[in-house]
């Protein structure tokens, strides 16, 4: 009996959900193929060409997550999280299940978006704790899942390095062990417990509609029809108390400059994470071209986490590095000048993105940030989509990876550009006018 009690406390302690979700976030992480993922479809595996992998198979991941990421981001609130989480669990296996078993040119793109709603399912990962824990845990809790995340991307990509390097697996074999892992993490997901409230749909003292309940002695079909027009209205509820967030939160100056950096940043930033390996294979053709793709994904994931605890600097400033190391990586043909490129753009974008991040949350609630961050991915999806239909696919312009990526180091270099400007005007503006410095500061 008093063993049985212990387990219901353990249960209801926010120790229990926290570290259940930790054991997803890390066996749901650890990809050791995702570096070698351009080498395993362009080699005798899959016998795709860099053309193929670059102009048709790849542009389907944005163009699907674009399509996916707000319906999937409502329907995770609506379904509190859990069923989400299970089924992201399942669209990964399925992601690897289809790079394992399938070959052609289409195949490879419903795998590419399969794995868009894996991505768009990110959302139930990072707001399922908000919804079972309380707020005074918040801050440790957060610090646990994203560490955890971090960890098994890292350990995924030293694992994928050292079955690589000494051909101790396949790439077949090192598949099958990913589908391993990640049915790991989804037998983890039932066991989680099930949110009694959301973010938005489910908030803790939601008011009920005031006809609800009313006339509970209705027929079967009177019973449907109220219930359905009850769900219409706290869905149009929703929705009124999303919109009027939005123009709230983004009618503060200061949030506004920071998110349009986010969205600026992150789409030139995935744009380069998701073909950075064609222009390795680009630079270095040869049979063990990819030999460290894994040792410099891993030592970007750890070094990018350092420095998000280094002193804050400006936008621009940074922004005009990373632009500076795409420039390097583009035109100076050595894989190693590439290879550290590669480390320092990711760096720099981990720090900023983080400054960002933390200058966005000060002093919104977690309902709002929760909006904000899906507002701002979705921003960011919409410029790299964009981006993708003008510069990659093949119904645009087509463009090669050498073209590509100097058309994504201008891209940062005119950010850097946009924000150093403002950054002086502010400076000078300041001089003239001491009161509005703290507004005018990023």
């Amino acid at each position: 009996m008093e063993l049985k009690m212990r387990w219901r406390s353990w249960k209801s302690d926010w120790r229990y959900a926290t570290s259940l979700l930790c054991t997803y976030g890390f066996f749901s992480t650890v990809k050791p193929l995702e570096p070698f993922l351009i080498p395993f479809l362009t080699g005798p595996d899959k016998n795709l060409t860099s053309e193929q992998v670059n102009n048709r198979i790849l542009p389907v991941w944005t163009y699907s997550y674009l399509a996916v990421l707000v319906p999937v981001f409502l329907l995770t609130d609506w379904l509190r999280y859990k069923p989400v989480l299970f089924f992201q669990s399942v669209a990964l296996f399925v992601t690897n299940a289809l790079l394992l078993w399938t070959k052609s040119v289409a195949a490879m793109q419903a795998t590419q978006f399969v794995y868009s709603v894996v991505t768009a399912c990110d959302v139930a990962y990072f707001s399922y704790i908000y919804s079972v824990i309380e707020v005074k845990r918040y801050k440790k809790a957060t610090s646990y899942i994203r560490s955890v995340q971090l960890l098994g991307y890292t350990v995924g990509s030293v694992l994928g390095q050292v079955l690589v390097s000494f051909d101790l697996m396949s790439y077949d074999n090192i598949l099958v062990l990913t589908l391993v892992l990640i049915a790991v993490a989804m037998v983890v997901t039932p066991l989680l417990p099930l949110p009694k409230k959301s973010m938005f749909f489910h908030r803790k003292n939601h008011d009920a509609p005031e006809d609800s309940g009313v006339d509970i002695h209705m027929g079967s079909n009177e019973e449907n029809r109220s219930d359905t027009q009850t769900s219409t209205r706290r869905f149009g509820k929703v929705l009124s108390l999303l919109w009027q967030d939005f123009v709230e939160c983004y009618s503060s100056h200061n949030l506004l400059i920071w998110s349009l950096w986010w969205a600026l940043a992150t789409c030139g930033y995935n744009q380069t994470v998701n073909y950075v390996q064609v222009l390795w294979e680009h630079v270095e053709p040869s049979q063990n071209a990819s030999i460290y793709n894994g040792g410099v994904e891993a030592v970007s994931n750890l070094l990018g986490s350092a420095t998000a605890y280094g002193v804050e600097l400006y936008l621009g400033g940074l922004s005009g590095l990373g632009a500076a190391s795409l420039f390097l990586m583009t035109f100076i043909g050595n894989i190693w000048v590439c290879y550290a490129g590669y480390v320092v753009f990711k760096c720099l974008y981990t720090l900023l993105i983080t400054i960002a991040m933390y200058q966005i949350a000060a002093g919104l609630s977690v309902e709002r940030y929760a909006l904000v961050f899906g507002v701002n991915t979705f921003g960011a999806l919409v410029l790299q989509t964009i981006l993708v239909f003008v510069v990659v696919d093949s119904s645009g312009l087509g463009l090669g990876i050498i073209p590509q990526f100097t058309i994504y180091a201008s891209y940062f270099a005119a950010i850097a550009t946009v924000f150093l400007l403002r950054r002086i005007f502010t400076i000078i503006t300041s001089r003239s006018d001491r009161p509005t410095l703290e507004e005018s500061r990023f």
